[in-house]
């Protein structure tokens, strides 16, 4: 009986071991399978940060080229109000030369006026 009970003990001692090199190894493929899945992840992870790069210089690109477009059309408009301005500093100074003209004429009849009395 001592002989059945220890052939017992060992099938058991070995059906226990078995189990546990069992759930070890099936430990192992879950261990790899999450690994790879936390790999996957990471890519996926890397994929959306790339595009968000992208989204983001893109939308940064369109701010600075409306700012671009701002400043150009500021400078047109710049432009445009100095050769107003140009022209009515033109036609003041050409008022201010006629004026000037008929005093000088004015001057100058009455000196030949004068000369001639």
């Amino acid at each position: 009986m001592a002989e059945s009970q220890s052939r017992y003990s060992i099938v058991a001692d070995l059906t226990k071991s078995k189990l546990d090199i069992i759930t070890a190894k099936a430990n192992l493929d879950s261990e790899v399978k999450s690994a790879k899945q936390h790999i996957e992840e990471k890519k996926e992870a890397l994929k959306d940060w790339e595009s968000e790069i992208k989204e983001t210089v893109a939308q940064q690109k369109r701010e600075h080229e409306r700012g671009i477009k701002n400043s150009e059309r500021e400078a047109k408009n710049i432009e445009e109000r100095r050769k107003a301005k140009e022209n009515a500093y033109n036609d003041k100074i050409k008022a201010i030369d006629e004026a000037l003209n008929k005093i000088q004429q004015i001057s100058d009849a009455s000196s030949l006026e004068e000369k001639k009395k």
